[in-house]
């Protein structure tokens, strides 16, 4: 039996990798197919879409002819005319599906070899209707990577063309149904024409019924592909806890997740510290994993980037979401949030817009942090001078970390005022520690708490995490609260100790840092 192995390349087979359960999301899809809508598959990066594809494509082909194409394998040059696409097209076609009936096949290759004369999107369509008629089942059009083909007309006319036979549907016999995939919507594809070409879109995907499917992973779509893989290596892992840290990390992206397990698979296991796989599979190995993912270049990160550098208002808006816990509410038609949401890299949560996932959040922190501008800021050099002093025998000392910065910040910034705290004062805190974990550890922030008035910082090093609340003085009964929630947050995480770093404008504050003790915990707490 050929060893399975989890895999981030391509499209992944039952046969031959570790995989989520997709059973009830083919039935949901297949539901759509049997109504006869259009639709498409529009989902970021790496999330799947072709995967889902193919084993639709044997999940349908008992009821249904389902012809499969990737527009990848149609080049540029390929839309350049009608004939031209006509022809790319019929190969492609005649390339990956059987059954087709010689009638059809042999107009087909009069198309492909450019045999037909002045071959038209209009004379291709003749054949396809001729074919839907006359074909012994009902034909299901699926086709991946329809991006590569949208900035083309020809693509416009090709999906008006196929919007002309759905609406025809009662009179003459058409595709059962058309299900494109890609990361931009369709429906949407005439941002992407050129400005002197707009007036030619009229929006011919405005058939398209809405795709609903649930394309992430839940912690138990993970937990079950984890235990078939327990099942082969018996590496005594707690499944149930280790998805829920897979699942709380990557919020079900599936590209991430099964980074992750390959990373711990194949990286962790054997490494310094994780002799075996029974040591690799646990917190400790799943910790050393994301770091490792976060120092790699991969097609999701280097999309992110790509983006960040194309849409400048994109990384306005999540540095502004990170850093000063702005609120943005989700508004139709915004640019940088759409970009944002269709790109994968936010999600909507109660009509807000939040980052759709820590790792996404702790990449990004990691990029702003090390732009050529922050690391010119004093504070960041203050804490490269002092580094050597924060790390004693693979321990990160946070109480140390914190004294230095109080006393850092007190100088650089003490006479800042209100507004400086609230928009500045976490950013700098996040700059001081960047170099002091930088290449061993990482930081996020829980969602649930980031706002203007405080945030719960995640340190992670060395496989140990700290628990660090920043937040902005409101008085002690605002404080009292917020050393409750900090042990409220402890206990989750199994903590007995935890930080407080508190930006203070009160003129009369008392500076420093001191400790103390609400039940069994230990808090340490700072004021600048």
């Amino acid at each position: 039996m050929t060893k399975k192995s989890f895999n981030v390349a391509g499209r992944c087979c039952q046969e031959k990798h570790y995989m989520v359960d997709l059973t009830s999301r083919l039935r949901a899809i297949q539901e759509m197919v049997d109504a006869g809508q259009y639709f498409t598959i529009n989902r970021a990066r790496q999330y799947g879409k072709t995967t889902i594809l193919q084993a639709l494509k044997e999940f349908l082909q008992e009821d249904y002819q389902v012809v499969s194409l990737d527009f990848q394998m149609i080049s540029y040059a390929d839309f350049e005319n009608e004939q031209s696409f006509t022809a790319a097209f019929s190969r492609e076609l005649l390339e990956e599906t059987e059954n087709i009936p010689d009638q059809i096949r042999d107009r087909l290759y009069g198309f492909a070899d450019r045999m037909v004369e002045h071959a038209t999107l209009s004379l291709l369509f003749q054949c396809l209707t001729m074919w839907c008629k006359t074909a012994d089942k009902r034909i299901v059009l699926m086709i991946d990577e329809v991006d590569s083909a949208a900035n083309n007309q020809v693509f416009l006319d090709f999906l008006a063309q196929l919007r002309g036979g759905y609406i025809r549907r009662d009179r003459t016999k058409t595709f059962q149904s058309v299900i494109l995939a890609g990361v931009y919507d369709v429906k949407n594809i005439r941002q992407k024409i050129r400005p002197e070409d707009e007036h030619k879109t009229n929006s011919p995907w405005n058939i398209a019924a809405d795709f609903l499917v649930d394309m992430s992973f839940s912690a138990a779509d993970i937990s079950g592909m984890l235990s078939i893989y327990e099942k082969d290596h018996h590496t005594g892992m707690k499944i149930r806890e280790m998805a829920e840290l897979i699942y709380d990390y990557t919020s079900g992206y599936p590209y991430l997740v099964s980074r992750i397990c390959k990373l711990m698979d194949e990286r962790v296991t054997e490494s310094l510290g994780f002799p075996d796989r029974s040591s690799a599979w646990n917190k400790e190995g799943f910790l050393k994993a994301v770091r490792i993912l976060l120092s790699e270049s991969n097609p999701v990160f280097d999309s992110l980037f790509h983006k960040l550098e194309d849409y400048p208002e994109l990384e306005g808006m999540l540095r502004e979401l990170l850093f000063k816990g702005k609120e943005i509410i989700y508004v139709l038609g915004v640019r940088s949030i759409e970009m944002a949401l269709m790109f994968g890299f936010v999600n909507r949560v109660d009509n807000q817009v939040v980052i759709a996932n820590r790792i996404f959040e702790t990449l990004l922190y990691n990029l702003f942090l090390a732009s050529p501008a922050m690391q010119q800021q004093e504070i960041y050099d203050a804490a490269l001078k002092d580094r050597n002093q924060f790390v004693r025998d693979g321990y990160l000392d946070m109480k140390r970390i914190l004294e230095r910065f109080v006393l850092h910040f007190t100088d650089l910034y003490g006479d800042q005022g209100q507004r400086f705290y609230e928009e500045d004062g976490r950013r700098y805190f996040m700059l001081f520690l960047k170099p002091i974990i930088n290449g061993t550890g990482n930081c996020y922030v829980e969602a649930e708490t980031r706002n203007r008035e405080r945030t719960d910082l995640v340190v992670d090093y060395l496989g140990k995490q700290f628990v660090v609340e920043i937040k902005i003085w409101y008085g002690n009964a605002y404080h009292t609260r917020g050393e409750r929630q900090l042990v409220d947050y402890l206990d989750h995480y199994h903590l007995e100790e935890g930080y407080m770093l508190s930006f203070n404008f009160n003129l009369k504050k008392e500076t420093g840092v001191r400790e103390i003790r609400l039940g069994k915990k230990r808090l340490i707490e700072a004021v600048v």
